[in-house]
């Protein structure tokens, strides 16, 4: 028995801090460690809730890094503007202008980043159509000299963390990734990219420049010793014993999710009324059918999110004649699950929508294309959070990046589903 006491809400399920019984992955947290000295840029991927936040957590000093949470509204000048936020500076709206016509930006250092007593500015003249100013760190956001620059004042010497990633429109994230190639070439200055995707490349797609600047980090895969040794090391803390029915039940139809593990495990310890370590001798709970009513029930805590997405990304983002939103749909809800895991090919998503859209094959590729590239996006305006579907533009597959998602899909009736997406065949005759 451990010898001292732990809660249950702070070994299993989800909190805000490192799990007590995280661990560790040669394939993420190693290979992770191995880069951080490598001054490249490092992308960390994978689906929601498979651990990637902890595994920055786990592997950097908390001041070793500022963290910007990426919003759905931001263009590059709001971004860089938030990365100059988190690194000291107070932004104000400047009334000069860019040789483009918007507005610049007024950064002032912080007295805190000097330890004095007052702010310390810097000057720096650009040459605008309009007129020549100078003022204090004046600059434009959309900029990336400017803002290495303006780092540069500071001797700033830390990681920048940009999470949620994908919530950023796909015209920012391409622009940052050329972005991206500046502070590589020009500077010290390294990040660490967060994103929910399963493409290893997402980066070097947008901006070709990037390859052998941007290392890859997969969080997403969770082998099965690896998901035993995170209900072990839990069992280990609350003294407690799952029984081997409880967790190769829960290994077999979690999909690989760590999330569903932590979470069901967390679940079965109210259900025995374990809340902390368990005093005297190890307490054994759980049953199969405990782990399968578990899960069922950790999922279908999701239902009204899963059926909102459906609607939501079936209204695209305004009424088209084609609705090639709404009819992507209908693959990802008639395949079998064995297929949504591995992606759904580009070539048996127009073999699908050939089949069943109502334009039938004088459907274009291209706007099939066109929609497929735009679902993070889409989920991203409708503020879907954590999204459910991406595109793989290398592999050209279309993923699901929610397990939970799979999960609750498996006990659904698809016909009902097909219904509420609007691309049934009563609906569509």
């Amino acid at each position: 028995m451990s010898e001292i006491t732990h809660n249950a809400s702070d070994v299993f399920g989800i909190s805000r801090d490192l799990p007590l019984n995280y661990v560790t992955r040669p394939t993420a947290d190693d290979f992770l460690i191995e880069n951080l000295t490598r001054d490249k840029h490092l992308v960390i991927y994978g689906s929601s809730k498979q651990g990637k936040t902890s595994l920055r957590k786990h592997c950097l000093n908390s001041d070793d890094y500022i963290v910007v949470h990426c919003s759905n509204k931001w263009s590059i000048s709001d971004l860089n503007s938030a990365i100059l936020k988190k690194a000291g500076f107070e932004v104000t709206q400047s009334t000069a202008k860019t040789v483009s016509g918007k507005s610049k930006i007024l950064a002032k250092i912080k007295a805190s980043v000097f330890g004095v007593g007052a702010e310390a500015g810097t000057e720096q003249e650009r040459q605008t159509s309009e007129s020549t100013t100078t003022h204090p760190l004046e600059l434009d956001p959309e900029d990336v000299n400017d803002i290495i620059n303006c780092l540069n004042q500071i001797t700033f010497n830390k990681y920048i963390v940009l999470e949620d990633f994908h919530y950023l429109s796909t015209e920012a994230q391409k622009d940052f990734s050329v972005a991206l190639k500046a502070f590589h070439e020009e500077s010290p200055y390294c990040f660490i990219i967060i994103g929910v995707w399963l493409e290893e490349n997402r980066l070097t797609v947008y901006n070709g420049d990037l390859t052998g600047r941007v290392v890859s980090i997969d969080a997403d895969l969770w082998k099965e010793h690896e998901l035993q040794q995170v209900i072990s090391d839990g069992e280990a803390m609350l003294n407690v014993s799952f029984t081997d029915d409880f967790k190769d039940h829960l290994i077999q139809n979690c999909f690989g999710s760590v999330y569903i593990v932590q979470e069901s495990c967390y679940q079965c310890c109210q259900r025995y009324g374990v809340n902390r370590t368990h005093s005297g001798d190890v307490l054994s709970i759980g049953s199969e059918e405990d782990a399968s009513e578990i899960v069922e029930g950790v999922v279908n805590l999701q239902t009204g999110r899963f059926n909102s997405f459906i609607t939501q990304f079936s209204d695209g983002f305004q009424t088209t004649e084609l609705q090639m939103h709404r009819w992507l749909l209908h693959p990802v809800l008639t395949s079998n699950i064995e297929n949504l895991k591995t992606g759904i090919r580009y070539s048996d998503i127009r073999k699908d929508l050939m089949g069943h859209h109502p334009a039938g094959k004088e459907l274009n590729p291209g706007n099939i294309t066109q929609a497929l590239q735009s679902t993070a996006s889409l989920q991203a305006k409708k503020e879907i959070k954590p999204i459910i579907l991406d595109y793989d533009q290398t592999n050209l597959r279309l993923n699901v990046v929610d397990t939970g998602f799979l999960i609750w899909l498996n006990k659904q009736d698809r016909d009902e589903l097909l219904a509420l997406a609007g691309v049934d065949e009563e609906t569509n005759n």
